[in-house]
């Protein structure tokens, strides 16, 4: 993991997404969960209200930077992909739709729905399923064009103040190349913060400067 050499045991979380086992009390996941291994798939049905309101997250959701755990920035992670192949070798190397959508999914990639956040195994940073699987709540606000006005920085960029959406990233398990392609890192979309739904989660970033 070279991205997080040296912290690697305090940030071996911070890889993958927030999974069922990680947000769930013990005594909910009793009862709600009938396959176990569930357990290691991404949490979903998560707004970004829930998201932010998770004890890691909560008291570092309000900093303009990471600092202990936090959302990711929209930005964060933008230069970790695999390249520009969706099967490298003939291997899937995430989770998407396969098949004709939305009428049939193969499944050829291994999962009909979502898949455990280790699934595929990590690119060269330690970061598993960066795209695909579940879309990924951020910190900022949408804008489609706020990179383009003077209030943006290029050093350490973020989103406006205020807004209406919250910025999502990473695609999901729904998304297919005949009218929805996500697979590349840099694709954003948005939701209203109190909306959730079944290819929707999150996972948490640190300040590794600061680890």
């Amino acid at each position: 993991m070279r991205l997080f050499r040296g912290v690697q045991a305090a940030l071996s979380r911070l890889v993958r997404e927030v999974t069922v086992l990680d947000f769930l009390p013990a005594a909910t996941r009793e009862h709600i969960l009938d396959d176990r291994k569930l357990l290691k798939h991404p949490v979903t049905h998560v707004s970004w209200r829930d998201a932010v309101a998770t004890p890691s997250v909560r008291t570092n959701v309000s900093r303009r930077k990471p600092s202990g755990s936090t959302l990711p920035a929209a930005v964060t992670n933008s230069s970790v992909s695999r390249g520009d192949r969706l099967t490298p070798d003939g291997k899937f190397r995430c989770n998407t739709w396969q098949g004709e959508f939305p009428e049939h999914n193969t499944g050829a990639d291994g999962y009909l729905q979502t898949a455990p956040v280790d699934a595929f195994g990590p690119n060269d940073y330690g970061l598993y399923n960066v795209v695909e699987n579940v879309w990924e709540w951020c910190l900022d606000w949408f804008s489609p064009d706020y990179h383009r006005t003077d209030e943006y920085d290029h050093d350490n960029p973020t989103g406006p103040e205020s807004g209406d959406e919250r910025v999502m990233r990473g695609g999901s398990h729904l998304c297919h190349r005949s009218w929805y392609s996500r697979y590349r890192l840099g694709a954003r979309s948005k939701n209203i913060s109190d909306s959730s739904a079944g290819n929707i989660g999150f996972r948490c970033v640190v300040d590794a400067a600061g680890g």
